[in-house]
């Protein structure tokens, strides 16, 4: 019991002694959808274009609530071209991985903090898969079933239907 306490002691600690360790986070009142909000940010507009190829778009623009953890931009420039275009060119191998990027409920910033110090920080994603949570280097960090890890970059991005989560990295190898 002890542990247990001062386990969510310091994830509290550490929350708050640095606005950095958990990235960057946005408070915008939401005018749209999480497929209205991922298209209408320059950073994630790409993940925007990967949900509706996957046939995901229509899904995602319904009530939820959902968490979209939307690679950026970035994060698919990073990609070589050749797994790039090999997911783009199976819309089931594409919409498999965004189903592991995508959770039933809203898991804002203070959420994922709150599931840290719970003991048991993971989350099940559309495909059924689970993502654990920890903390690398300072960062909110999800690693998938396969090992692929990706570390939050950004923090709600609220739409009317759930929020995106932005991550460095397309969580798929």
């Amino acid at each position: 019991m002890k542990k247990a306490i001062l386990s969510v002691l310091a994830v509290c600690a550490i929350a708050l002694s640095s606005n950095n360790l958990f990235a960057q986070a946005t408070t915008a009142t939401p005018t749209g959808d999480l497929m209205t909000t991922l298209s209408a940010n320059s950073d994630y507009d790409a993940s925007a274009i990967a949900i509706r190829a996957a046939g995901l778009g229509t899904t995602l623009k319904s009530a939820g609530p959902y968490t979209i953890l939307a690679p950026s931009n970035t994060a698919f420039s990073n990609m070589s071209s050749g797994k790039l275009d090999s997911l783009f060119a199976d819309p089931a191998k594409l919409a498999s991985v965004f189903k592991g990027h995508v959770i039933s409920g809203t898991y804002d910033k203070a959420a994922l903090i709150k599931l840290l110090g719970s003991g048991t920080p993971t989350l099940t994603t559309l495909d059924g898969k689970t993502l654990t949570l920890s903390v690398t280097d300072k960062h909110l960090t999800f690693t998938d079933s396969q090992g692929n890890k990706a570390k939050v970059i950004a923090f709600d991005l609220l739409g009317t239907n759930g929020v995106a989560i932005g991550l460095d990295a397309v969580l798929t190898k």
